[in-house]
């Protein structure tokens, strides 16, 4: 089986959003292929379906000053930030391939987390029975947020790879308390390429899901949804 997968480098949330919805749409259709969306976003505070305002630490005058965006999505989830440095995946996904079972398909997402900071970083990273995504000790470098209609899925992760870090100050996030949130560089103490540890993301996705990964760039995305439209 094989999964389309398009690197759309930085790319406003809402543009991102658009994206999704017609290829879940063409996706439900079995127009398409799964398909993997791999992207960075400008600064933005997302709030999902079971979000609470008050995690919202900041005034608006503060986030203003930050430049941080704020925007009501449709994902599963609270709180949560994104922003340069950190890469989110977005995942147009039939689950009728995958057991119909969202519970695995999540877990297959940490799954390819955990093993990836272990092997290529030596880090030992876990996931927590109460909260989806992946941890380091109490800090969370990956978030997950998903919704599913007629069994495609949208949204995806967030991995912190090298992103600022103090602007999670400004929220509760993901709606709990008592646990911070922490990055690859933070961890490692150095930089690190973008690039190239979303192959290394792309080659675990592919290994983890047993499906063969095709690349495409992103004229052929512009081409599909076009011509889907036409």
């Amino acid at each position: 089986m094989n999964i389309e997968v398009v690197k759309l480098g930085l790319i406003d949330y809402e543009d991102a959003l658009a994206i999704q919805r017609k290829l879940a749409e063409l996706r439900q259709a079995k127009l398409v292929n799964d398909i993997l969306l791999l992207l960075e976003h400008p600064p933005l505070i997302t709030m999902g379906k079971r979000a609470n305002e008050k995690n919202i630490l900041a005034t608006k005058h503060q986030l203003d000053t930050a430049g941080i965006k704020t925007f009501i999505s449709d994902r599963g989830g609270d709180i949560t930030y994104h922003g340069p440095g950190q890469i989110v995946g977005y995942t147009i996904f039939d689950l009728n391939n995958y057991g119909k079972d969202i519970r695995e398909f999540v877990r297959k997402i940490e799954y390819i987390f955990v093993r990836l900071l272990r092997s290529e970083y030596s880090i030992i990273a876990t996931t927590d029975p109460k909260y989806t995504g992946v941890w380091v000790n109490d800090n969370k470098i990956l978030a997950i947020g998903l919704s599913v209609k007629r069994y495609v899925t949208m949204h995806g992760f967030a991995f912190n790879v090298d992103t600022n870090l103090d602007h999670y100050a400004l929220i509760v996030p993901c709606g709990i308390k008592y646990k911070g949130v922490t990055s690859l560089s933070h961890l490692l103490v150095q930089e690190i390429d973008l690039n190239t540890i979303t192959d290394k993301i792309i080659s675990e996705f592919c290994e983890v899901f047993e499906v063969d990964c095709v690349f495409r760039d992103k004229d052929w995305l512009i081409d599909l949804i076009s011509q889907r439209k036409a």
